[in-house]
């Protein structure tokens, strides 16, 4: 199994520290699910959602991996396009 590289000083099990989307309430949006940023804690809107702040997020600093704010059993690896489990593997 691969092991994502991207998973080098992050922390796979940081949870979310706010559970809205601050971009969507800012302008008045609405969110379907939200992310959190294992490297930060950002909480940001899913990519089903008009705004996707989560993935605005990855583009703007850069932090490559997002998992659900609910603690759900996966992670998402923007650099690999990749779901990766709590390991750090590629799936």
């Amino acid at each position: 199994m691969a092991t994502c590289d991207h998973c080098d000083n992050v922390d796979l099990t940081l949870p979310a520290a706010v559970h809205v989307c601050e971009g969507c309430v800012t302008s008045g949006d609405t969110w379907v699910q939200l992310r959190v940023c294992k490297t930060c804690g950002y909480v940001g809107c899913c990519d089903s959602s008009a705004n996707q702040h989560a993935r605005g997020h990855y583009h703007t600093a850069e932090h490559p991996i997002m998992g659900p704010a609910d603690g759900g059993g996966w992670l998402w690896c923007y650099p690999d396009d990749s779901y990766i489990d709590n390991d750090g593997n590629l799936v």
